[in-house]
């Protein structure tokens, strides 16, 4: 097959002396060897609403239209097309989290974040598929991020303060210590979420809790984190908790784990912001203000192994199961 070439400004000004002698599309297109079909959308599209047809002007014209064509874009590539609307409607990846983990999938091939965004929330074209609601808050338009509210408080009185929290832990320099919180549905409800997130690894335990008290929460820590020592004694030594009335039950759970428990301050549940960004991604499943009553644990224990296999930025968007065999591997090899 013939390659394609567009029509250069020499033919144009031949197809202009043409039309002035007066000769027909099918004589020009024997003249120029050309398809008579390419001179009359040549015609068409330089002559609409009565112009009069000029070949510097057509000339001009074509030229800006094949620079907008011609223009990169990283949705173009079947590849990446493909991977970003796969991941985002079938995974809920975050645009950051596709952007982040093609390159180790796809070596080679790369797209900004924000590329992503302004295809969702700009182009027009995609518009009519709501890709919006694929996102983690389900917004509509892209909106500044506000100050979240605060619950009520209580004492924790012989547990460590978050400010005494050495730096080691602070800093997620090593693994074994933890974050926990309760996450709630309805106020109707009887039943309640447990989430317990490593700080480093970022790996994520979700518990059915069967009541509000304290000790249904004690009893959950407990069971999840006492797995997670049998299998390796160094990947539990610290819990942070908030100062709810569920946690007070922290003395027991420090004598049977054997673990030290820091306490963040009042109104300051952001102190343990690993586990107050994981509710936020568990929102995403289980939206703020519907019940959580139905919601079983083997729906929970499913949830937890796809958290725990999405690719995360700061993990390198290794997934928190991938980076802990990492870590377990270099530790294999120092030793």
């Amino acid at each position: 097959m013939k390659k394609y070439k567009h029509l250069s400004l020499k033919e144009r000004e031949r197809i202009f002396g043409f039309l002035q002698k007066g000769l027909s599309l099918q004589d020009i297109s024997k003249l120029l060897h050309r398809n008579v079909g390419t001179i009359s959308r040549e015609l068409n599209r330089h002559s609409k609403y009565g112009k009069k047809y000029l070949p510097c002007h057509a000339q001009k014209e074509a030229v800006r239209v094949g620079m907008r064509q011609r223009r990169r874009s990283a949705l173009k590539n079947p590849t990446v097309f493909l991977y970003v609307r796969t991941k985002l409607r079938n995974e809920l990846w975050s645009p950051e989290t596709i952007a982040g983990r093609l390159p180790i999938e796809h070596p080679g091939e790369s797209i900004c974040f924000e590329t992503i965004y302004r295809y969702i929330y700009l182009n027009p074209r995609t518009k009519r598929d709501r890709l919006w609601q694929y996102l983690e808050l389900h917004r509509r338009k892209r909106m500044i991020k506000n100050g979240r509210k605060v619950k009520e408080y209580t004492k924790l009185t012989e547990a460590i303060p978050i400010q005494n929290r050495p730096e080691i832990i602070n800093n997620r320099s090593e693994i074994g210590h933890w974050e926990t919180d309760n996450m709630e549905g309805k106020r109707s409800d009887k039943t309640a979420i447990s989430v317990t997130i490593e700080r480093l690894l970022r790996l994520t335990k979700l518990t059915k809790l069967e009541g509000h008290t304290a000790k249904v929460k004690t009893d959950a820590v407990i069971t999840r984190l006492q797995q997670e020592k049998e299998i390796n004694p160094n990947l539990v030594k610290s819990i942070t908790f908030d100062r709810g009335p569920e946690n007070s039950g922290y003395k027991t759970i420090a004598e049977k784990l054997k673990v030290e428990i820091y306490a963040c301050n009042p109104y300051h549940s952001w102190e343990k912001g690993g586990v107050e960004n994981m509710n936020k991604r568990i929102r995403r499943f289980i939206p703020k203000g519907s019940s959580v009553e139905g919601i079983s644990q083997q729906y929970l224990t499913l949830l937890e192994i796809k958290l725990n296999s999405t690719p995360r930025k700061v993990l390198g968007y290794l997934t928190p199961i991938e980076f802990q065999r990492k870590i377990a591997l270099t530790s294999q090899l120092t030793s």
